[in-house]
């Protein structure tokens, strides 16, 4: 079943580029052009594409609406770089921000062009938090990713990526996610004990920053009722609840925000990723207007005026939210990509856990090491999946939102054939034979 067929040159790649590139060294090949959810290399083998660019290309690969709006939009010699300058594109991208994603949700928030960056996004939420408050200590989650420039890092959990900060990383203080300490454990109930207990040595903090679903962290997802006990203890405490919505925002969960099903109002949202629905960079904070207290250019950034993207982001608004259509095209194929995965883990033993929402899944394994063999054996089969989580046991499944019916199931059979032989080797882990519906 394996697609290679004939070597590919990869040396200059491995001779100038730097020891710190990733994503290559688990998909060694050379990819050449892409269209929705298919990749092909420079041998012209198409791959199922289940990571979408970490969750960047949720609109897919050279969407068509999106393409024909830019290609329209350089042909007219449409300014490309603009700072914050005002242009007709970001005008255009506000409008539709405004009146199609904020205005019909209630929502009065300031929006702020950072840097291109999520990370960019997440330096200045924990900026303006800190601002406003004048305290500096951050709560943030054990599992959660947020970046990894040095603001963004500290509130990141992962240890691999923590080591490379080469400084203390301090004014952050982790707290237990929901569900970490298991499934009868309140850690609401303990954050709360540790805010108001004048002994628990917490510095009371400016702001908690939390992930509705995190997803380098494993795909964990914080329940309704947990996030809103969390915001009604911001609430109490004055403290500014951030929500990064970086991966799993702008409609990865079937809802634009991934919170809008908690009905919970953050006083700041992180948003990029998929913002600009084409794979350009962009990246926004949204902010309670109480909270807008920046002088004129105090966070900057050469690139915070990336028209291509405004263009593009107000396209992908404008086309797949101005009603609840889109929405209800992803939770059908969440409904039927949540039933396929349910039925390997009921066929494979190895599979210990399936979990989340929308076109946001996570497959937990044991023992630990198979997600990353089933990753490798999908790659050589024709799909790309990665593995997250703290030890990189569990499979995480981003693909486009506008995936095909036909490619879903077609990707969803390549990791069935690649569980079954990445077990191959072990007898212990064999499948249990099991008929199930397609």
């Amino acid at each position: 079943m394996a697609i290679r067929t004939r070597a590919e040159s990869t040396q200059v790649f491995e001779r100038v580029e730097s020891n710190v590139r990733g994503y290559c060294r688990a998909y060694p090949t050379v990819f050449t052009r892409a269209q929705n959810a298919s990749l092909f290399n420079e041998r012209g083998d198409r791959f199922i594409d289940f990571l979408a660019g970490a969750g960047t290309l949720s609109y897919g690969h050279n969407n068509p609406h999106l393409k024909k709006a830019l290609l329209e939009y350089i042909a007219q010699d449409g300014i490309v770089h603009s700072l914050d300058m005002y242009s007709s594109a970001k005008r255009r991208f506000l409008e539709a921000l405004d009146q199609i994603v904020l205005r019909p949700r209630e929502m009065d928030y300031c929006v702020q062009f950072t840097g291109p960056t999520g990370t960019n996004a997440v330096e200045a939420a924990l900026k303006i938090a800190r601002n406003y408050t004048g305290r500096t200590n951050v709560i943030a989650f054990t599992n959660g990713f947020h970046g990894v420039t040095l603001g963004s890092v500290a509130v990141t959990g992962n240890a691999h990526f923590r080591s490379a900060a080469g400084v203390a990383l301090c004014n952050t203080t982790f707290m237990p996610y929901d569900g970490y300490c298991g499934e009868h454990v309140d850690t609401i109930a303990f954050i709360e004990r540790m805010l108001t207990d004048p002994s628990s040595g917490l510095d009371f903090p400016a702001a908690v920053i939390v992930e509705c679903i995190q997803g380098e962290g494993g795909v964990n997802e914080a329940s309704f009722d947990w996030l809103r006990r969390l915001e009604r203890l911001c609430n109490m405490h004055g403290i500014v609840l951030i929500v990064d919505d970086i991966q799993a925002g702008v409609g990865r969960t079937g809802t634009f925000f991934s919170f809008e099903d908690a009905d919970i109002s953050p006083d700041v949202i992180t948003l990029s990723k998929s913002l600009s629905g084409y794979g350009l960079p962009l990246s926004v904070v949204l902010l309670k207007r109480k909270l807008d207290i920046w002088k004129p250019g105090q966070h900057n950034g050469t690139f915070r005026g990336n028209n291509l993207a405004f263009v593009t982001a107000a396209e992908m608004i404008g086309r797949y939210w101005t009603n609840r259509g889109f929405s209800k095209q992803v939770q059908q194929k969440s409904w039927y990509m949540g039933k396929r995965l349910h039925q390997l883990r009921e066929r494979f033993p190895s599979i210990v856990g399936v979990r989340g929402r929308g076109l946001f899944f996570g497959i937990e394994f044991s023992p630990i090491c198979l997600a990353g063999e089933v990753r490798d054996a999908a790659f050589r089969n024709g799909l790309i999946v990665e593995t997250c989580g703290a030890r990189d046991h569990v499979l995480k499944i981003l693909p486009p939102l506008t995936i095909e019916e036909s490619d879903m199931a077609e990707g969803l059979c390549i990791l069935e054939a690649s569980l079954v032989e990445a077990l191959e080797s072990n007898e212990s882990r064999a499948p249990v034979p099991m008929e199930y519906e397609s």
